[in-house]
């Protein structure tokens, strides 16, 4: 991979940290607009009580310098990054009672089976969601790098429990980034938007939680990125991947996948035409979701996820206490009702970082100024860019 990161930190901890390498130069990140985006991270009908206490902002300590009047850019080098935990300074000096009763639906009990963890909420504070702060820093600078190249990433909750969001296909993608961003629900669609906030409601009344599915979609993406010639190289898996990597993600599709297997293969397939210059090749459909043999075609990349409901509920769950081999009911830890309008921020994140590293190994490159012209040079679906030798030939081995 050109891009990679690692995140530390807990949950409860002093800081979130991050080191994000393979950033080219040059570029001017706006810090202004990543705090922006923590803080719709931190907005979603149905949080929990941690959103309220937390009030993220980003530092970045290395990686991204200026001097003088000079304006501060990415160096090339790895960069550091910092969030603050303020919820830290009430479990500074605290005693912390002991966890021994594993919950269902964390990984309390699959923790201490893989590391021999004597106390569960180590393995609680580091798979916390809330890791995911500094992902939304990280899908941030690699969103601005994107913007560089009219790449734009959007998104938005297409079903909560049972209710879903019957989206008219008319309605364009940019205008369905506008009106999710318009409710903390985050759907585009009033009428579904309000009986899903009635949904969540009636379940924090029942004391229990919701999950749901939402869609990522990226614009602008050239054709080509990503390959079929080795499988952890197309770009489609990896999507999958990273999107299936957020907390509590359990399920991934590039497009309709699923809505497809249920429909004859000559109602799936985009069909090909040629678009009135004579020359540009079009798709009137985008039932692939942006991809064929895991490469890019041009078209809006859509991935949908699939998140379960989060597994911290007030209502105990049975289970066993470790520490006297008696059953026992799961003690409540502060959690979220429906994560799912939150989980947009992080599932755009997540799908910048990964179309990012794929344009940095198209393009090769240090720095922006290398970059774009590389990127202006691209093949694209036209038919002078696609010559063809039209003759007889043979594979030729042995």
């Amino acid at each position: 991979m050109r891009l990679r990161f690692l995140t530390a930190g807990e949950s409860h901890g002093p800081v979130l940290t991050a080191v994000l390498e393979g950033m080219p130069a040059g570029l001017a990140l706006d810090i202004a607009a990543i705090n922006r985006q923590l803080a719709r991270r931190q907005s979603g009908y149905g949080s929990g009580g941690r959103m309220k206490i937390e009030k993220d902002a980003v530092q970045i300590t290395a990686g991204f310098m200026g001097s003088g009047s000079a304006v501060r850019r990415t160096t090339g080098g790895p960069i550091a990054i910092t969030i603050p935990n303020l919820d830290f300074a009430k479990w500074r000096d605290r005693e912390i009672v002991p966890i021994t009763t594993p919950r269902p639906g964390h990984a309390d009990l699959t923790g201490a089976v893989k590391y021999g963890y004597g106390e569960l909420r180590l393995a609680l504070e580091r798979a916390s969601a809330r890791e995911t702060a500094v992902r939304v820093v990280i899908g941030t600078i690699c969103q601005q790098l994107l913007n560089q190249f009219n790449i734009t990433i959007g998104g938005y909750v297409t079903s909560i429990g049972r209710i879903t969001a019957d989206l008219p296909p008319d309605m364009s993608y940019p205008a369905r980034f506008a009106a999710a961003e318009s409710n903390d629900i985050r759907c585009p669609l009033a009428e579904a938007e309000q009986a899903m906030r009635a949904h969540i409601r009636a379940v924090m009344q029942a004391k229990d939680t919701v999950g749901g599915v939402f869609e990522i979609v990226a614009l602008g993406a050239p054709p080509g990125l990503g390959s079929h010639v080795h499988w952890d190289r197309r770009l489609d898996a990896q999507l999958m991947a990273s999107v299936g990597s957020i907390q509590a993600i359990k399920g991934v599709e590039i497009g309709p996948a699923f809505a497809n297997t249920q429909r004859p293969g000559s109602a799936v397939h985009d069909e090909i035409f040629l678009a009135d210059d004579g020359q540009t090749l079009c798709r009137h459909t985008n039932n692939s979701g942006g991809f064929e043999g895991g490469i890019t075609t041009g078209e809006p990349i859509i991935v949908r996820a699939a998140m379960k409901p989060i597994a911290t509920v007030l209502n105990p769950r049975r289970s066993v206490n470790l520490a006297t081999g008696e059953p026992a009911e799961t003690v409540y830890e502060r959690s979220d009702f429906c994560a799912v309008p939150r989980a947009v921020v992080v599932g755009e994140a997540m799908v910048a970082f990964t179309l990012a590293n794929s344009l940095l190994e198209k393009l090769g490159g240090d720095s922006l100024a290398e970059m774009q012209p590389r990127f202006d040079s691209l093949r694209r679906t036209r038919l002078e860019d696609l010559p063809m030798d039209n003759e007889l030939w043979r594979f030729g081995y042995g």
